[in-house]
């Protein structure tokens, strides 16, 4: 019987494992060769694999909502279509009694010992009993202390029994009602403190060991368990503030030449091109032209090692409709025109907006723009995008009265203003260079040529 192995495949860099979200066959199912097999979920985006042989599907070796490994072996597909026949013992073996009994104790052996080593282990994503557990539900069980065999206990409320968040929240709330109950007699005997609660083992013990607060739920609150890229990002959004120290510069940029030059080519440019010209793609460019000029804005951490990037890849955060956040990347921005990066804003915000985005989309990034001013923003302190460096809101452009200078004197008159925060890793990046870099795209910005033709 020839079988093909299903792996996994690498679906982009800094990309390890992948989430089974939804097998689209069943066992013993034929499968044609491309044709999709199961659904995926990464922390970047979610994707269909393709079937790499055609056959029968005869194992599958990881269920919906766990997770694999990539090149990990997740199917086995039969060539020779008898895959589920062939797969049964063909030949019966007789066994004795005693060799039974035998091999009976040794089992419940190893059993036990791998019991009482588990106990003292990380929590298995699936328990004694065969219950899958989520690494979200294993997170907060070992955070709280809970055991696997009081985990076993919980009553699952989500599909076939699975243990969840919710379910979590409510036997520690039972947990934390029932030992203040169980601790009021001999809490009212004891004296008073200060009030003030101290680690025995000193405040670097204390600050090791801080965890989020457990929130118990009012009654007549509404609870809305996070969808898998909320989790996400939360997870993706402490891991950088606990990584980089941020620090934030603020410039604020004239961009009244620019304002008027779109509203003049705007109707041209879109008869032309079929495409709507926004401020985004001018905004980055005048980015591109500053990173040339500070090449170490463009750069990674690895441990003491500064990797200092070749390419110029512009991350552009796009706010989906489901109010979650992706960020799909410009690849080699700084050698696309005008026009190039119009097209490229244009696509890539469009298929983010209708789930069409490929892995390699949201890959590779160098350098992070978010349009806080889009929601009415002036200015915000935007988090990094791990693993780069820097990330630059743009603010929103507004009318303001300024003083404008003139050979012939000072006046004051109406123009288009916008703040630029740069957020930055201190680790790498300086004040210095972050606030030179952040005032060379404004000098960008209001250099720009208002007689400029595409």
């Amino acid at each position: 019987m020839a079988q093909i192995e299903i792996r996994l495949p690498k679906m982009g860099e800094s990309v390890t494992e992948a989430t089974i979200t939804n097998w689209l066959k069943n066992i013993g199912d034929k499968v044609e060769i491309d044709e999709p097999l199961v659904e995926v979920a990464t922390d970047k985006v979610d994707n269909e694999l393709p079937s790499e042989a055609g056959g029968i599907l005869v194992k599958r070796f990881f269920e919906k909502d766990q997770v694999a490994k990539v090149g990990e072996v997740i199917a086995l597909i039969s060539t020779d279509g008898d895959g589920l026949a062939s797969s049964q013992p063909q030949n019966d073996v007789a066994v004795s009694a005693e060799a039974v009994k035998e091999i009976t104790e040794s089992i419940a052996t190893v059993k036990e010992v791998v019991a009482q080593v588990a106990s003292n282990a990380q929590l298995d994503k699936n328990g004694p009993s065969g219950k899958f557990y989520s690494p979200l539900v294993r997170s907060i069980a070992e955070k709280e202390g809970i055991s696997m065999e009081e985990l076993e206990q919980i009553s699952g409320s989500g599909q076939g029994g699975r243990v969840t968040k919710k379910d979590m929240l409510d036997h520690m709330s039972k947990r934390s009602n029932s030992v203040n109950t169980s601790s009021t007699s001999s809490a009212a005997t004891e004296p008073s403190t200060s009030g003030v609660v101290t680690s025995s083992t000193g405040n670097a013990s204390f600050l090791s060991n801080i965890k989020e607060p457990v929130v118990i739920p009012n009654p007549g609150d509404e609870i809305i368990e996070m969808d898998r890229m909320r989790k996400l990002i939360a997870e993706h959004m402490i891991m950088s503030k606990h990584v980089s120290p941020h620090v934030t510069s603020y410039v604020e940029a004239d961009v009244t030449e620019i304002v008027q030059w779109r509203e003049k080519i705007k109707k041209d440019f879109l008869k032309r091109e079929g495409e709507n010209i926004t401020f985004t793609p001018i905004l980055i460019e005048a980015i591109v032209k500053a990173i040339k000029d500070f090449p170490m804005i463009n750069v990674s951490v690895s441990g003491t090692n500064i990797i200092k990037r070749k390419d110029i890849n512009i991350g552009m955060a796009t706010a989906l409709p489901s109010g979650n956040l992706i960020v799909p990347v410009i690849k080699n921005a700084d050698r696309l025109n005008l026009t190039g990066l119009t097209k490229s804003v244009n696509e890539l915000a469009n298929n983010a907006r209708n789930n069409k985005l490929k892995p390699e989309d949201i890959q590779g990034g160098t350098f992070t723009v978010t349009n806080v001013g889009s929601f009415g923003n002036v200015m915000g302190t935007p988090i990094i995008n791990q693993p780069q460096v820097a990330i630059l809101a743009l603010g929103a452009i507004r009318k303001v009265p300024a003083v404008i200078e003139t050979p012939h004197g000072d006046f004051i008159g109406i123009r288009h203003k916008m703040f630029l925060s740069h957020s930055y890793d201190h680790r790498v990046v300086d004040g210095a260079l972050g606030g030179q870099f952040v005032r060379r795209v404004a000098d960008y910005l209001e250099s720009f040529d208002p007689n400029r033709e595409l």
